[in-house]
């Protein structure tokens, strides 16, 4: 395993988490219940889950279509959803 592969994927999605909605939904779920610990282990499934789906679509996306592709793409959804939320929003 690449320590620093390790380090870098660590960081960059716990900065991506910090703030985001699934932390304020476990925050109100927690204030909610007061269930610290049921709160904690349901949350941190559905993050392990929604990131092995992420990882293995990556991997297939990563084998299909070059990987200059799947940036642009992944760009073009993620300003779309962006602009979706302003509209929307």
């Amino acid at each position: 395993m690449s320590k620093s592969l390790f380090w870098a994927t660590f960081v960059t999605v716990f900065l991506a988490e910090l703030g985001d909605k699934t932390q304020l939904a476990a925050m109100t779920a927690t204030a909610r219940s007061g269930a610290l610990l049921t709160v904690f282990l349901a949350a941190s499934a559905a993050l392990v889950c929604a990131t092995a789906i992420g990882v293995l679509v990556g991997g297939a996306l990563f084998r299909l279509i070059p990987e200059h592709m799947v940036k642009y793409a992944a760009g073009a959804a993620f300003i779309g959803v962006g602009l979706w939320v302003i509209v929307k929003g």
